[in-house]
């Protein structure tokens, strides 16, 4: 399980829990999305003109196509959620997406002047955070954006709009790894965007951004005689000691029978299993850890 399904279940969790919650996927491969329709239904009525991919098209993001006019609401999940005032709302990705990243490059670069090129800067890397500042999102009381697996433009966009960072990770060495460059991409995007922001030539409809990571959550874990296998406590421990980025006391098992057939029936597993096995409660410790440091709790419409 990785960080598309970590994404899908904690905000049907939390839409469970009576919080009106918005998902976004900038994810080209788009398996969010298919967590909640499947590919013949985004084919016929998402594709075209309800992915987020429009809203990237043209020469700035967001000038043809209002972000709100995407949303769309998932009839299968949102009709088990038992009436409570919680919604699950979703913004479609495209799988030419990938394309995307390339064309923000090339209108990055297209200033002709440095006080030019510094408000492109702010503008393109801004859009998003601008686009969700607009009161269409106001009632949302929790916005969960799934980003591709690299650091490209439309993925700085996310970090950019985003208050705090989530990260799913293997305790594996390859996943250590990754942690240090996204931690120290962060910080790179974070210090740019603020010294442009304070520059004389800076874009006065732009502040300072502060991301801060919620912390690392450990997912596909290994358990037996309910406890972390020895190899990969070790990788947890390392994290936690060496790391920046502080270590969720969550686990999340690794279970095909869970999540072997994620997007098959639109609904997350979390939201099918109404026996509180080991990897429900797994995941409902996680919503509340989650959360308690948002200072979200059930019905907490903010």
């Amino acid at each position: 399980m990785g960080k598309t399904t970590l994404t899908a279940n904690l905000g049907a969790v939390a839409a469970r829990r009576g919080l009106r919650v918005l998902l976004i996927d900038l994810d080209p491969q788009t398996n969010l999305t298919f967590s909640f329709y499947s590919i013949e239904d985004w084919q016929s009525h998402l594709k075209d003109s309800r992915t987020i991919r429009q809203w990237y098209d043209g020469d700035m993001p967001g000038r043809d196509v209002s972000l709100a006019d995407l949303i769309v609401t998932p009839e299968r999940v949102n009709s088990l959620l038992g009436g409570n005032g919680g919604r699950l709302d979703l913004i479609s990705s495209h799988l030419g997406l990938i394309d995307i990243d390339l064309e923000l490059a090339a209108r990055l670069g297209g200033a002709t002047t440095l006080d030019g090129s510094k408000r492109r800067f702010l503008d393109l890397h801004g859009c998003l955070r601008h686009a969700l500042e607009d009161s269409q999102f106001a009632d949302y009381d929790l916005v969960l954006i799934d980003c591709a697996p690299n650091f490209g433009l439309v993925t700085k966009t996310a970090i950019v709009a985003s208050e705090h960072i989530l990260v799913p990770a293997k305790a594996d060495y390859l996943s250590t790894l990754g942690l240090d460059y996204l931690v120290g991409n962060c910080a790179g995007l974070v210090q740019q965007f603020n010294d442009f922001v304070s520059h004389k030539g800076g874009a006065q409809d732009h502040s300072p951004i502060d991301p801060g990571f919620l912390g690392v959550v450990f997912t596909m874990v290994q358990i037996y005689s309910q406890q972390v296998t020895l190899a990969q406590q070790r990788w947890i421990d390392e994290v936690a000691e060496a790391s920046r980025v502080p270590v969720l006391s969550s686990r999340i098992r690794n279970s095909p029978r869970h999540f072997g057939d994620a997007g098959e029936t639109g609904v997350p597993a979390m939201l099918r299993d109404v026996y509180k096995d080991e990897v429900v409660k797994e995941f409902d410790q996680l919503a509340d850890e989650v959360l308690t440091a948002l200072e979200l709790s059930s019905g907490d419409h903010r």
